[in-house]
């Protein structure tokens, strides 16, 4: 458990808290490309850490990212013209490049040099492999984009996809490094009565964890016995601030990695990327087409709002299509698929979680872990000024989860090491 002001601490990214300073290192993904698809096209509000935002791709391709109010009254640059290498305010006139300053000031006499003295809140960006990354710390040269092994794939080989996950982003990240929950939440019944009821369920044995620092975050080992002779491995990636990569097996999905983006809106919503990804061959049309490993479709109509995109049509309001008969014959939790299961609880804790009152398990020591980490580099970052895991080595993030076989009694952080390292030499797209 935490106390309320660790809790606090760990979880509030808004401009100005610790932990939202920490954010502020890092590049972070904001859109995908798609979501500004042409030059001088509509704009697109964006909150990220707290902070509204105006995205725009201006007439020579260039991306910008603005304060969401104008620097002459306050008006929202959402409604502003998307004309001529600049985003123009329609009150006033007022013109922003995508640096932020102020190109053209037409309410101002021909003499003034007042749109001189003028600089908008913006911040760079970046595109790399379908997404649009952003960097909103205090850098005036900003730190490399961290080296993904999917931001350097060749197009084909990867998917993204979003989800809008209604609570806060640690929460939700703790679901990606619980193995646990996984053969409970996301099973189904194995053996039913010949009437069709459930009658026993088969439980898998309790993993056993082995966690891990590394230079990126945390990493860990969980184990089941396979057979006399082996055990099965799952090895599980956190990698700061707020990635973390998975692992699922199906013949679909064989051959490439998962991998989640959790990305903090303000307090009390997280976008939730999901990409997966295949660095030697073309991913299959199926997993292109779903969007990734995030997906849990179909989708609300987008609409303009600062929550307005990505979200589920099974969702909370309608009990993210909980079937009570499926629960009692199919499916162990009787909602629908494997990404609406994670919803679900995550937001069932609350938009903010309360952990105080929690009661962690030995299963839980991977998110201890990360916890700690996260706190202890945002305490370094805000009392002496050190750079958080990462933000200057972008080579550490090659590394990529896994499921293997093992001897038992094999040392596996060694049996692994080049399981885990991500392929090389691939060509940036």
């Amino acid at each position: 458990m935490l106390t309320v002001e660790d809790n606090l601490f760990l979880t509030q990214i808004g401009p100005g808290t610790p932990m939202g300073e920490l954010f502020r290192q890092y590049w972070l993904p904001v859109l995908m490309s798609s979501e500004l698809p042409q030059p001088d096209g509509p704009a697109k509000r964006v909150r990220i850490l707290g902070e509204n935002l105006i995205a725009f791709r201006d007439t020579s391709g260039r991306l910008g990212l603005l304060a969401n109010n104008c620097s002459h009254r306050g008006v929202e640059l959402y409604f502003g013209r998307n004309e001529e290498n600049g985003l123009r305010c329609v009150y006033h006139g007022w013109k922003y490049d995508v640096s932020g300053r102020c190109v053209d000031m037409p309410n101002e006499p021909p003499e003034s040099n007042f749109k001189e003295k003028i600089q908008h809140t913006a911040y760079p960006c970046q595109e790399r492999n379908g997404a649009i990354w952003a960097y909103l710390g205090p850098r005036k040269d900003p730190p490399p984009l961290p080296e993904l092994e999917w931001t350097k794939v060749p197009d084909g080989h990867y998917a993204l996809g979003n989800t809008l996950r209604e609570c806060n982003w640690m929460q939700a990240l703790e679901g990606d490094v619980d193995n646990a929950h996984v053969p409970l939440l996301h099973s189904q019944l194995e053996f039913r009565t010949e009437d069709g009821g459930a009658s026993h369920i088969v439980l898998a044995q309790a993993p056993r964890l082995h966690v891990v620092d590394t230079p990126y975050g945390v990493m860990y080992g969980s184990h089941r016995e396979a057979d006399a002779d082996h055990e099965a491995w799952r090895i599980i990636q956190y990698l700061f601030p707020s990635f973390t990569m998975i692992t699922t097996g199906t013949p679909q999905t064989r051959g490439s990695v998962p991998s989640h983006m959790w990305i903090p809106i303000d307090d009390e919503n997280v976008m939730q990327w999901g990409v997966r990804w295949n660095p030697t061959e073309p991913l299959a049309e199926e997993l292109r087409r779903e969007g990734a490993v995030s997906s849990a479709g179909p989708y609300l109509p987008n609409d303009s709002d600062w929550l307005g995109s990505w979200r589920p049509a099974a969702n909370k309001s309608n009990d993210y299509m909980l079937d009570y008969e499926a629960q009692r014959h199919t499916r162990f939790s009787g909602v629908p698929s494997i990404p609406l299961q994670d919803k679900a609880m995550t937001e069932s804790m609350g938009r903010l979680a309360d952990r105080a009152h929690e009661h962690l398990g030995t299963t839980d020591a991977m998110i201890i872990r990360v916890r700690r980490r996260l706190i202890n580099a945002a305490k370094a970052l805000h009392d002496d000024g050190v750079a958080p895991p990462g933000v200057d080595q972008p080579e550490v993030y090659g590394v990529r989860s896994a499921i293997v076989k093992l001897p038992k009694e094999t040392d596996w952080i060694e049996a692994t090491r080049e399981v885990v390292k991500a392929f090389t030499g691939m060509p940036a797209t």
